[in-house]
């Protein structure tokens, strides 16, 4: 059995707007490829390999999937963006903040 790498997943980018548009709740997948240029199939391959590596989660409704963020999943994914914050990176973004605040060279 082989590890998915959630970020590769999640941050291919149709993939990335499908976990965007069911931030807002459960959504069909009619409803969800209305939303793209792709056909509805190749939205239902992105949700499969989203639902392969825990990421959203399905129920079954007449003829129906409606699909739903995997809270449990999405910890997961979170845990992974953490360990990237490094003070490093919290230096770089308090530098940011302060040579926004600084006035244009040439101005007084």
């Amino acid at each position: 059995m082989f590890m998915v790498d959630l970020l590769e997943v999640a941050t291919e980018p149709t993939r990335r707007r499908l976990l965007q548009l069911l931030a807002h709740g459960e959504q069909t997948v009619t409803e969800l490829s209305g939303e793209f240029a792709v056909s509805r199939s190749a939205i239902s391959q992105h949700l499969l390999l989203l639902a392969g590596a825990g990421l959203v989660a399905a129920r079954k409704e007449g003829r129906n999937r409606h699909y739903r963020l995997d809270q449990a999943g999405m910890g997961r994914l979170r845990r992974l963006f953490d360990a990237f914050w490094t003070s490093e990176l919290d230096q770089l973004v308090s530098d940011a903040h302060a040579l926004r605040s600084r006035p244009p060279q040439g101005e007084s």
